[in-house]
């Protein structure tokens, strides 16, 4: 590494590769086997995991950008196994949830901004220039295509993927792909679900649920009690309901 700045305080794990002109402050800890690029910056209550790679451009731990937070003391939380392309910022939590928390094993693409105290959750993938507002949470197994738009307080369900040039207003149910403008229902993952080994009994089972919920012109409430009269409690079955019940924003419209 030449001329990287590492702080005396930082906590540096074994086997972790600087690039040139990297910035390292106080407060933060880098696991194992982590490889850094050129210009890498990690500020401040940042933590990142393993085996990470983290390429050149990107800044970990800015403060939020956000007019409330009034500098308290917050975090940025990067589990194991992550690949971070060039350019990439991920800004710390506020007081609201005090962390920024990203999962294990995501790829996130060059140019995408992860706003403060989103939750990520574990083998995502962030398309490129993908900008997520404050406090997004998405599940296990998302794909966010490129130049997607994420609004704030938005929620994203498992195994779900979103078009490219997406504009997220609403939340998105798991197991499902959203398409068009403005943003709706466009079927299940199917190839994603093949992918993590669902059966097809099992894809019959969610495509059936969704057909009461997006095409058979319910009301959400109706639709929801249909289901759990009509379906046995399963994971993917619970995983709808609960999802759609906790929704704040309200889901996606149908076809």
């Amino acid at each position: 590494m030449k001329n990287s700045v590492i702080e005396k305080r930082a906590i540096i794990g074994k086997n972790v590769h600087f690039g040139n002109f990297c910035t390292i402050e106080d407060d933060v800890i880098i696991g194992d086997n982590s490889w850094l690029g050129n210009n890498v910056t990690i500020l401040s209550g940042s933590r990142v995991g393993n085996n990470c790679q983290i390429h050149s451009g990107t800044v970990v731990g800015g403060i939020p950008q956000d007019l409330k937070f009034n500098n308290e003391y917050t975090l940025v939380e990067i589990g194991n196994n992550n690949i971070i392309r060039e350019n990439v910022t991920i800004n710390r939590g506020t007081s609201s949830k005090g962390i920024t928390r990203i999962g294990n094993s995501n790829l996130i693409m060059a140019n995408a901004h992860i706003g403060h105290d989103c939750t990520i959750g574990n083998n995502c993938i962030i398309g490129f220039s993908v900008g997520m507002a404050g406090e997004v949470v998405t599940g296990d197994f998302v794909n966010i295509s490129g130049l997607t738009a994420v609004h704030q307080f938005s929620r994203i369900g498992s195994y779900s993927m979103i078009s490219g040039l997406s504009r997220i207003v609403k939340d998105i149910p798991p197991f499902v792909t959203v398409a068009h403008e403005p943003l709706r229902f466009a079927g299940l993952n199917v190839v994603g679900l093949r992918r993590r080994e669902f059966s097809s009994d099992k894809i019959e089972e969610i495509k059936s649920i969704y057909r009461i919920i997006f095409q058979e012109k319910r009301n959400t409430k109706t639709a929801l009690e249909l289901i759990e009269l009509n379906f046995e409690p399963t994971f993917e079955r619970d995983e709808i309901l609960n999802f759609i019940k906790l929704s704040k924003r309200g889901i996606v419209k149908g076809i």
